[in-house]
């Protein structure tokens, strides 16, 4: 059984647990010398337990997750080189690599004695040449390539050295449908963990009158529709000697996509040229049925009889317009909710709270997000 570890962005963590609690409900017992076996999140992402079903699953089906890690054997103490060389070349490396594979290499130190990561990197690679009997060349790696090379995570925390081995290649928030993309785009996992944190139960109405490029319908249609986001990419772990072919096939094929009508999803935005965007998107994601895309300002809206959810990203004046007054906006915002969606739930990203209090509701804004490199905030509520 291996230590699993899905990396999320800042604040996604929660969600991703719960993520991982409905994909294995029955965890894998852990050891006696362990302290947990069920997920348990900790900061930058979830840690839990499993084999290769559970990691090839995990990486299909998480959709707020950015990557999959294998812990590469347990943490060990390294203080000088020799023993980090000397450790390092006993982890099993030929379970991931191939003796003179490619790969790239991060590495971080804190508060250790082996403090410099390009001398720690050049270690590793010495103790991986010693254990494959070849050296492997150092790539440099890029967060959203599209094809990078094995990415090995390596991080010393007060002499301790944990490695791992990327599971998922490209970052999985690349789900393969976004190639059109409006001003300032919301990443698709953080739409997903948005919508998670909404509370949306998957078959009430949903609505986003700020949609952009569509990334929040889109991810609701697939969350509806049962559709793992992963369906159609490759994963790093495709390309290791112990890859499990007909275990891939198997799991890929059993995946529970929803036949039934999907719920009433409504994506809507002023922006002619985004809403065309939004439908090529969709389109790409096989979803495009299952939403209904308007070109409309936010005092046009048509919700359906509710109650329902209105789950969106407004501007807030970082990247989008910029340098406007957007106090009116979210004024209008919050009177339009009042007089057509009383009684629905409510989630906005904002990075203004300022913003957020000009639509004057009872909002709870504990959740904090970064998007893009920009902290925001969610507001969650009901319209009264």
């Amino acid at each position: 059984m291996d230590i699993f570890f899905a990396v999320t962005a800042p604040g996604l963590e929660p969600f991703t647990a719960l993520e991982l609690s409905r994909l294995f409900p029955d965890p894998q017992p852990a050891p006696v010398d362990s302290v947990f076996s069920a997920p348990r999140p900790a900061a930058g992402g979830v840690e839990f337990r499993g084999s290769l079903p559970e990691l090839y699953r995990a990486n299909l089906d998480l959709r707020t997750a950015s990557r999959v890690l294998v812990r590469l054997g347990m943490p060990f103490l390294a203080r000088d080189f020799d023993e980090l060389r000397l450790k390092a070349a006993r982890l099993p490396w030929e379970r991931f690599l191939r003796p003179g594979q490619p790969v790239a290499l991060r590495v971080t130190c804190h508060k250790s004695r082996l403090y410099h990561s390009d001398a720690v990197a050049r270690v590793l690679l010495m103790a991986l040449a010693d254990r494959l009997g070849q050296p492997s060349p150092l790539v440099k790696a890029e967060e959203d390539a599209d094809h990078p090379p094995q990415l090995i995570v390596v991080r010393l925390a007060e002499d301790k050295v944990t490695v791992s081995v990327d599971s998922s290649d490209t970052i999985l928030h690349k789900r393969g449908y976004r190639q059109a993309v409006a001003k300032a785009p919301l990443r698709e996992t953080l739409a997903a963990g948005l919508l998670l944190a909404s509370g949306w139960d998957g078959r009430s109405p949903l609505l986003d009158p700020f949609c952009g490029s569509g990334t929040i319908p889109i991810e609701a249609a697939l969350m509806a529709l049962g559709i793992p986001p992963g369906l159609n990419r490759r994963f790093a772990f495709m390309d290791w000697p112990g890859f499990d072919q007909q275990l891939w096939t198997s799991i890929r094929t059993s995946s529970a996509i929803n036949r039934d009508p999907s719920p009433t999803i409504l994506a809507s935005d002023r922006d002619a040229g985004a809403i065309e965007m939004a439908r090529q998107n969709a389109e790409r994601a096989g979803v495009a049925q299952a939403i209904e895309f308007s070109c409309r300002a936010v005092s046009a809206i048509e919700p359906p009889p509710g109650p329902g959810w209105i789950v969106t990203n407004p501007p807030y004046g970082r990247r989008v317009s910029e340098g406007k007054d957007l106090r009116n906006l979210y004024a209008r915002f919050g009177d339009v909710l009042r007089q057509k969606c009383p009684g629905w739930n409510v989630t906005v990203l904002c990075s203004d709270p300022a913003l957020l209090g000009q639509m004057r509701m009872e909002l709870d804004t504990s959740l904090s997000l970064v998007n893009g490199g920009i902290r925001v905030r969610v507001g969650r509520g009901k319209v009264r």
